[in-house]
């Protein structure tokens, strides 16, 4: 509700100044911040707002005092794009969405500005924003300012300046990047508590990326007074005061829905759910219930704490009882799934993208050894058609030489893209391609893997591009690899009809960039080019003459040498490609290695020669990039 700012905005400024020169004394600054930080703890609110920067010390002053506080609680709408703009807000503690049509383009925090261009133009709100938890904003009526500025009409032309930049810098496109999750409500699954050496090896692991600080319901009844309403205002800004001292913020509930438990649940950005793997899926408790309704499952990680690395298998029941965006499995006492886990939090994971190519994509096992080798490992490997096959191999922890023997013994002893069948439903008999990636990728489900893994797919049946992350490992790898009329469709039983990715997808930056931020591996591979000047299309014989020709030998001989249907519908798969460079962002490492010119996507006996042109060219990237210091390096 609103109160009068006289009683109240004392406090929530001296909220600002302590938030603020926390950091101006020596914490360190999180990504995107500045030293203006302690320039605003040193001057009133209303300063950090950029038309109010330059007002003179008594307009300021005057205006402050027609502010009012707000409580926001989580999930509230504090202002809906195109309404009329009628007042300016300031965050004083909390964090917003930032919405325009539909998708969020920004978060702001304490200190930030909301509404000021609608606001100053006299226009309708361009966005709705929404509390991503309780916070405070204070706000500026805008009828009170309507009459402030009837009495000092000197303010208007700093106004007029900043809009006219604000208008300018959204007419070039420039957006405000959206923040990583800051603050994780952790809570046990099944109602049982989070083990303490979790708690504690979880901090540590995350510590390495800022300043951490954990809360429990024994920290906050020592930093308050016992009876505290965990509703008040004063307890809102004491969590958010939190947030901006730190970097991360790591809130345990207790194993019971508390009213402790609902606070920081409805105040933390994202929930991680911890599992004991040994208790074989428990029902969600009633803290899970309560905290599914609060967080979205974007917002939502699985983690499933296991006693000692070994084949897994059941995680499928968790997933099913609770819906999350990603699912990470560690070893209790091992520091490496730790680590992997405050990457993904931290927006550090490392990805492997692996793109389509037939042949060529052999190149894959000779980049991975370099990198194996250069002690960089990943946290999350995708990718399309063949890539997608090598990926799913990586993840499944197979070394590059295991690798490359599967590959000569699916594709050159099976001959599994060799068997041809009547052409009813495909060129090639399918059975033959899935019994040998049954052989090698055994009965193994996705969602069991230690490592991140997914294969971009194409859907026919609804047009659209489908990431697969739950499933046999086989059949994930065949329907990205389901070259349309060489293959068949796999056919799902939920009415999906997948088929080689590369039609939409051949390098899937985008779809790995959906799931996680951080670096990435990007693997481009230049396919052969068919030249259509080598074949002379009149000596493309008729069915009768090449039937004839297919049955003498030496008349065999006198064929035209026109690439074949493999070829053909390979390379058609790849003609559809954006510009890589475009997709690409600052912490991704692109690697294009120099393949032969003479090499065809059809070339599987020559899987060895490219893997090993790969692996040079590689390691020489890598010794560079280390040496300029890119983020996989780091």
């Amino acid at each position: 509700m609103d109160t009068s700012f006289s009683a109240a905005a004392p406090c929530f400024r001296a909220i600002l100044a302590e938030g603020h020169q926390s950091v101006s004394e020596g914490l360190p600054l999180r990504n995107g911040e500045s030293s203006k930080a302690g320039d605003a703890a040193r001057a009133t609110s209303l300063a950090l707002v950029e038309a109010f920067r330059d007002l003179p010390a008594e307009h300021l002053a005057e205006l402050e005092r027609l502010l009012v506080t707000q409580a926001v609680s989580r999930g509230e709408v504090l202002m809906r794009q195109g309404d009329v703009a009628d007042a300016l807000y300031l965050v004083a503690s909390g964090r917003f969405a930032i919405n325009v049509d539909g998708r969020r383009i920004a978060e702001v925090g304490s200190g930030s500005p909301i509404g000021e261009i609608g606001f100053f133009a006299d226009g309708i709100r361009t966005a709705t924003v929404t509390a991503l938890r309780d916070s405070i904003v204070l706000k500026l009526p805008k009828a009170e300012f309507t009459t402030f500025a009837e009495r000092h009409p000197i303010i208007l032309r700093p106004i007029a300046v900043t809009l006219a930049r604000r208008l300018a810098d959204t007419l070039a496109g420039d957006e405000q990047s959206l923040t990583h999750p800051r603050t994780l409500a952790v809570i046990g699954a099944g109602g049982l508590p989070v083990p303490d050496d979790f708690r504690k090896r979880l901090a540590l692991a995350l510590s390495r990326f800022g300043q951490i600080a954990t809360v429990d319901s024994a920290t906050l009844a020592a930093a308050l007074s016992a009876n505290v309403d965990l509703d008040s205002e004063a307890v809102t800004s004491w969590f958010n005061r939190q947030e901006f001292r730190y970097h991360y913020v790591l809130y345990f509930a207790d194993s019971e829905l508390t009213p402790f438990s609902a606070k920081i649940i409805r105040q933390a950005d994202q929930l991680l759910i911890v599992g004991d793997a040994s208790e074989g899926a428990p029902e969600p408790s009633t803290l899970e219930r309560f905290a599914f309704d609060i967080h979205p499952v974007s917002a939502r990680r699985l983690v499933l704490v296991h006693a000692a690395r070994k084949p897994l298998s059941g995680t499928s029941r968790w997933l099913n009882a609770r819906a999350v965006a990603m699912h990470h499995h560690l070893v209790a006492e091992d520091s490496t799934g730790y680590d992997q886990l405050a990457r993904f939090v931290s927006g550090n994971a490392r990805g492997f993208v692996a793109c389509g190519g037939g042949a060529l994509c052999a190149a894959h096992v000779g980049v991975y050894k370099a990198f194996l080798e250069a002690n960089i490992g990943f946290d999350v490997f995708g990718g399309t058609s063949g890539g997608g096959a090598m990926a799913a191999a990586f993840a499944m922890g197979a070394s590059p030489d295991e690798v490359s023997a599967r590959t000569a013994a699916i594709f050159l002893e099976a001959r599994a893209l060799k068997r041809l069948t009547w052409p009813r439903y495909s060129l090639l008999d399918h059975t033959v391609f899935d019994r040998a990636l049954k052989t090698h990728y055994g009965d193994a489900e996705i969602e069991d893997l230690w490592n991140g893994y997914f294969a971009v797919s194409t859907c026919l049946a609804s047009n659209s591009l489908f990431l697969i992350t739950r499933g046999p490992v086989w059949k994930a790898v065949r329907a990205t690899s389901s070259i349309p009329g060489l293959l068949p469709p796999v056919y799902c039983e939920d009415g999906r009809v997948l088929v080689d990715g590369s039609l939409l997808d051949n390098v899937p930056v985008k779809s790995m960039r959906g799931l996680k931020s951080g670096p990435n591996v990007v693997i481009g591979l230049k396919s052969d080019e068919l030249r259509g000047d080598t074949v002379d299309y009149a000596a493309l014989p008729s069915r009768g003459q090449l039937l004839l020709q297919m049955l003498n030998p030496f008349a065999r001989r006198r064929l035209p040498h026109a690439p074949g249907v493999a070829t053909v519908l390979l390379r058609s798969l790849m003609v559809r490609r954006e510009r890589l460079t475009d997709s690409l962002e600052r912490d991704d490492l692109l690697i294009t290695p120099p393949l032969p010119d003479d090499v065809s996507v059809m070339d599987w006996h020559r899987h060895a020669e490219l893997a090993e042109i790969s692996y040079h060219h590689t390691a020489k990237v890598i010794a560079d990039q280390r040496a300029r210091g890119h983020p996989l390096f780091r």
